[in-house]
């Protein structure tokens, strides 16, 4: 068997199992594919889901929970615009949510337009909202986030405790982040996440942020791996990918791993004796 050079190996307690999500069919998917010019319209404010777009949350939900996905993960981190949030919710959250329950709910009922019932924050991971994983910033209404008020109202249990400021302040009308920076700021958000505990998390974010940051990790692979990676979002489509700490981002160690030598005892390998004959005969 010849050594192969296309593999490699590193521990596990070095990688995090993530699960990229773009949001579900939003209204400026709908009227940015009639007209692209949409997109720079006002009424598109922080774009809801559609029927359609929840009918592929629904869809997705239903696939995480037979797979056996909702119970593995550990922490949804989600982009704070209203699309985003709604798809986040519906997939990963509680189910149904009812009165007198426990815990604050995850969306309440009919939030952005959705006609939908209530969702619970109970039996599922928690959500915090990053603004870190938010689509291209500027010129397009549809990008511009409500207030942080706003959406705690509507979405109780959802963290915002790491947004800033209550106002939309990064979002411009009149510049738009180029590909350049919001892959820089993707590849930011991934070194990030080694400031987590969690191993598994799901990230529920947009198709410019997903599709740039990944393309530029793609750069230092294989080409058919580098196409995989670049390839467009799907609406509501999820892939896992595996998050490697290469350069010693995180500190903590693997519970699993074991030290040996319990009880101790002679314990000279072979191969080490190899070398040290090797080392006596090149004395003589």
């Amino acid at each position: 068997m010849e050594a192969g050079s296309g593999t490699a190996l590193y521990p596990a307690h070095r990688c995090k199992t993530i699960y990229l999500v773009r949001h579900a069919q939003g209204v400026h998917n709908v009227e940015g594919e009639k007209d692209f010019a949409a997109y720079k319209s006002h009424a598109l404010l922080d774009a809801q889901l559609t029927p359609l777009g929840w009918s592929q949350v629904d869809t997705l939900r239903e696939h995480v929970t037979k797979s056996g996905l909702a119970k593995k993960i550990e922490l949804v981190i989600v982009s704070p615009l209203l699309r985003t949030m709604q798809t986040a919710v519906g997939v990963f959250g509680g189910g149904n949510y009812t009165d007198g329950a426990s815990a604050s709910p995850l969306m309440v009922e009919g939030a952005g337009n959705s006609g939908r019932q209530p969702i619970s924050s109970l039996n599922c991971p928690p959500f915090l909202a990053v603004e870190a994983c938010r689509e291209h910033l500027g010129v397009h209404p549809c990008d511009k986030r409500s207030s942080v008020t706003k959406y705690r109202t509507l979405f109780p249990a959802i963290d915002f405790s790491l947004i800033e400021n209550d106002e939309d302040v990064l979002w411009e009308p009149d510049v738009r982040e180029t590909n350049e920076s919001v892959a820089l700021r993707g590849m930011k958000f991934f070194d990030w996440l080694w400031t987590r505990e969690e191993k598994e998390i799901a990230i529920v974010s947009h198709s410019g942020f997903l599709y740039h940051t990944l393309n530029m990790y793609g750069k230092e692979c294989h080409p058919t791996i580098a196409e995989e990676l670049g390839k467009h979002f799907a609406n509501c489509e999820l892939r896992s990918m595996v998050l490697v700490d290469r350069s010693n981002l995180g500190s903590d160690t693997s519970k699993y791993n074991f030290a040996g030598k319990v009880p101790t005892g002679l314990d000279m390998p072979s191969d080490v004796a190899d070398e040290k004959q090797a080392e006596e005969a090149s004395k003589n």
